[in-house]
Formats: structure tokens, C-alpha cells, sequence
């Protein structure tokens, strides 16, 4: 059985993409994939990953897990989302190292799950904006708190995901920009749930009517409606044109509040992140999903 590991990462796409695999379970069934509420697990799976601290026995651990969720025969796959399944918000960016008990709980999960196929699936977000945003869930007094004394340009996603892969050589991979979600939303979801690349589901266009207007949605619907056919590419055009023209703007603007957080730093950080995405690409066994 494949166990498919979806880590958030916190504040991308707020629970939705979990949402569009429940609400389309009978199809997933089909295809031999569970995703099951999260309410199920995520409680439940913390408190088992805190009692391993305390020597639970995995046996135990794995039954009361395997039983909440409903695992049956017929499943292949199964996907567990959590944004929280690698610490806090505030161990997100602890001391300006992304995630730093990732291997750890990899580790821990790998166990309970034994004999799993593990995989990973993570969205990552520009500093720029993740920082003040992680900051703003995180129970600290400062931003200078959280980051200990780090500077917010020497934080890496790529520093994250080689401390993964050096850890799990043989785990495949797969992350996405999550500035970039609302056009490849479609192949996030069926690479998710492991259906065929031109698989239609409900909720194909879920993300986009969250942060498009309303008189922009039934006109893209339109337009989908007299140009049938299109292929995966075509759509993401289109979709990139009516954001372009339709977008609702409190919805998409990040707010960056924090002290010293400059024009001219939000400039160098965005370089960076640019520049640590072109790096991530050519980590032997990441598959990163692109426009």
C-alpha cells in the first residue's frame, strides 16, 4: 500500500486540496485510493506521535490508527493531509530552518506505517510572504523571537527537502510553488489522488472560485462551455487570463506587516526563492509540479 504523506506546508492552501479529495471519495474508491476526513486522524495521529516519545507500542499504535481511518482491503492508496504534520507553525520556521523535525516525524510515521510505501507531497510559499504569515500563528512576542537571530535570507526550502532525501533516499517527492496553485490545482489533486491526468472530478475549479469574482467565474465557465476540448495547457492560459482580469484582490494580497519588511527585501527574497525553486528542481527524486 502506498501511504501518501501530504505535510501542508501551513498557510498554502488552507485545507482545501484535503476537501476536494473527501468530496470526491466514491470516485477515489474506484480507483482504489482513501482520503479520509481529517478529523479522523490529525488529533489522533499527534497524540500517537507523542506517545512514541513516551515508548508506546507501534502495534498498538498502528491498529488505533488503521481502525479510525477506515482502511480497508480494497485500499491501494492512502492520503493523510495534515499542514501540521511536521510541527507547529512555529517549528515551521524555528531559528530560520524550515521544518526542522520533519525527518523526525518522517521517521516516526515510517514506522507506525510499516511496510508502506511512503510518498510526500508539500507545497512551498515565498518567504516573503510565508514568514509573516507562520509569524502570525506562532505564540511568540517578535519576529526576531521566532527567527533567533536568523536573517529571513538565508531561510531554504531547498535546505528542507535535501534533509528529507538525504533521510529518506528512496521516498519519491512531489512539491509546488504555492504561488502557483490556482493553475495547476487540477494536476495537484490527481497526482494526490492518483488519478489519470485527464480525470475529471468534482471541484476541478475550486481554488480559482475562492479567489475569483463571481461575474468572472460564470464568464470563465462560459468560455469553458464553447471551447470544449481544451487540453490541461490551454486551460491554465485561460485561467491565468481571467485571474489577470477577475482576480479579487483582497483574496490574493498578502498582507506583510512586520517591522523592516521593505520593498527592497521583499525584492531580494522573492530572487532568492526563485532562485531556490531552480535549485529544488534538480534534487534527484523531487518531482515539481509547474505551470
Amino acid at each position: 500500500m502506498k501511504v501518501v504523506l501530504h505535510a501542508g506546508a501551513h498557510v498554502t492552501d488552507e485545507d482545501l486540496l484535503v476537501r476536494c479529495l473527501t468530496d470526491n471519495a466514491d470516485l477515489l474508491a474506484e480507483h482504489g485510493t482513501l482520503a479520509p476526513h481529517p478529523v479522523t486522524y490529525r488529533k489522533l495521529l499527534r497524540d500517537i506521535l507523542q506517545d512514541m516519545q513516551q515508548g508506546r507500542g507501534l502495534a498498538e499504535a498502528r491498529k488505533s490508527l488503521m481502525d479510525a481511518i477506515g482502511l480497508n482491503a480494497t485500499t491501494e492508496r492512502l492520503v493523510l493531509s495534515n499542514p501540521g504534520l511536521f510541527g507547529t507553525p512555529k517549528m515551521a520556521a524555528s531559528a530560520g530552518i524550515l521544518y526542522s523535525a520533519a525527518e523526525e516525524r518522517l521517521a516516526a510515521l515510517d514506522a507506525i506505517l510499516a511496510g508502506a510505501e511512503l510518498e510526500l507531497f508539500i507545497a512551498i510559499r515565498n518567504p516573503a510572504t510565508f514568514l509573516p504569515a507562520i509569524f502570525r500563528q506562532s505564540p511568540v512576542a517578535s519576529f526576531s523571537e521566532l527567527m533567533r537571530g536568523k536573517k529571513p535570507e538565508t531561510v531554504r526550502w531547498s535546505e528542507m527537502i535535501i534533509r528529507v532525501r538525504t533521510a529518506f533516499p528512496d521516498m519519491p517527492i512531489t512539491l509546488w510553488c504555492n504561488e502557483d496553485t490556482p493553475l495547476i490545482w487540477a494536476e495537484v489533486v490527481r497526482e494526490l489522488a492518483g488519478l489519470d491526468p485527464t480525470a475529471s472530478f468534482e471541484g476541478e475549479f475550486l481554488l480559482l472560485s475562492s479567489i475569483m469574482s463571481e461575474v468572472g467565474m460564470k464568464r470563465f465557465h462560459t468560455y469553458l462551455e464553447s471551447h470544449p476540448g481544451m487540453t490541461e495547457v490551454q486551460k491554465r492560459r485561460v485561467i491565468a487570463a481571467f485571474l489577470d482580469k477577475f482576480a479579487e484582490e483582497e483574496a490574493i494580497e498578502e498582507e506583510l506587516d512586520l517591522p523592516g519588511w521593505t520593498d527592497d527585501l521583499v525584492d531580494r527574497l522573492s530572487d532568492l526563492y526563485d532562485e531556490d525553486v531552480y535549485n529544488i528542481q534538480r534534487i534527484p527524486g523531487v518531482q515539481v509540479i509547474t505551470p
